[in-house]
């Protein structure tokens, strides 16, 4: 059996992007066949304490050290001794810098086939840095294979360091997140009001998902008609003194801010809120291909969604969503107003739509596909049995 040492930073119980498709991807390649063991970064553990859970795969979570000066070198001891125990066929770095980078880094010590996936924000935040540029650079050109989430990264991999790179999107399970009916008495125990208009946004609040640009048009289309914000998720504790010069004093809600926090149903839950949105929101300033948008999308949603990332790769506008420049953002307020006012027949074509595009385009059974391909060219054998 092919065996493949997967390294990663956040994977569940962790929450976010990068955490869902790490999951995703070690399913898949289990499923391909592979054992796979994962290292899983952690500050929930005491730094250098492991915990193993699984067998296929197998889950090695390590606390990490405040420094990753500290955590390389004892990760190192790890997977040396993994490597004694059973050789691995290939390694696999989930983000650039530092699960890439040090993924890269133990296949050059070892003689083992590497590949790192590029999500998007690593690459675009740490281009810019010199000191972190000098790793992402080396990490880029020393790794065998380079994947890439959208091809918009994969056209700023090939301007950087002039290498080619495997389109790898994410996909999503469109038989949990799919139309239905909303909950009976879900959208009073929020406490939305019968006549709000609900703009909704999945995930965790912050800067780079276009916070200021949704709290200015949450202001502006309640000038209009009753509007609130609800936030499938949690808004980042760093960026709550903006959301506060926004709101002022008093409770959230007050403001028609509404915040689920996590959900304990998981995916289920998620898609039973979404069912409420009216609009969803997506302003991203920079993004990769957020999970977010496809499984509102997969839900049948309308979404308003910036050009950030891959997100073109995702919406085509006026067809299956609508797309607002990120240079035009002041505009959102315009576009949520043009989308409630379009009718209930436009509404339900672009859901419908959408839906489509998420179903045909960003399914398991393609993932699985790219990733045998993946696997494949990285250890120099002909496609997996499925």
């Amino acid at each position: 059996m092919t065996r493949l040492l997967f390294v990663t930073d956040q994977f569940p119980p962790s929450l976010g992007g990068v955490a869902v498709s790490a999951n995703r991807t070690v399913d898949a390649l289990c499923e391909l066949g592979l054992h796979v063991d994962v290292i899983a970064w952690t500050r929930a553990l005491q730094p250098g304490v492991v915990e193993s859970t699984g067998e296929n795969p197998r889950v090695f979570r390590f606390g990490r050290y405040r420094q990753w000066d500290s955590t390389f070198p004892h990760t190192m001891n790890l997977c040396d001794w993994l490597y004694s125990v059973a050789p691995y066929d290939a390694i696999w770095g989930h983000y650039l810098v530092p699960a890439g980078f040090f993924a890269v880094g133990m296949g050059r010590f070892h003689g083992t086939p590497s590949t790192v996936s590029i999500r998007g924000n690593d690459l675009d935040r740490d281009m810019w840095a010199p000191g972190d540029f000098a790793r992402l650079r080396w990490t880029l050109e020393n790794a065998d294979l380079v994947t890439t989430v959208t091809r918009e990264l994969g056209r700023k991999v090939r301007a950087l360091v002039r290498r080619d790179t495997v389109h790898l999107p994410n996909a999503v399970d469109f038989e949990v997140f799919h139309p239905m009916a909303p909950a009976a008495g879900l959208r009073e125990r929020l406490g939305i009001f019968s006549d709000e208009l609900v703009l909704g946004f999945c995930g965790e609040l912050r800067q780079k998902k276009g916070l200021q640009p949704m709290l200015a048009a949450l202001r502006e289309v309640r000038e209009k008609r009753p509007a609130c914000l609800l936030i499938i998720g949690d808004i980042r504790p760093s960026e709550m003194p903006k959301i506060l010069e926004y709101t002022g004093a008093g409770p959230l809600a007050e403001h028609r801010i509404l915040v689920t926090g996590t959900l304990a149903g998981g995916a289920s839950e998620v898609n039973e809120h979404l069912q409420l949105c009216d609009v969803f929101l997506q302003p991203s300033l920079w993004d990769g291909m957020p999970n977010a948008l496809l499984e509102a999308m997969a839900a049948g949603c309308g979404a308003i969604a910036s050009d950030a990332g891959g997100i073109p790769e995702i919406i085509t506008p006026g067809v299956d969503g609508v797309i607002v420049p990120r240079w035009q953002l002041h505009r959102l307020a315009e576009a949520i107003l043009e989308w409630a006012d379009a009718g209930e027949d436009e509404q339900r074509r672009i859901r419908e739509a959408a839906r489509r595009r998420i179903v045909e385009g960003f399914n398991f059974r393609q993932e699985r596909e790219r990733l045998s391909g993946v696997v494949s060219r990285l250890i120099g054998t002909r496609s997996l049995e499925s």
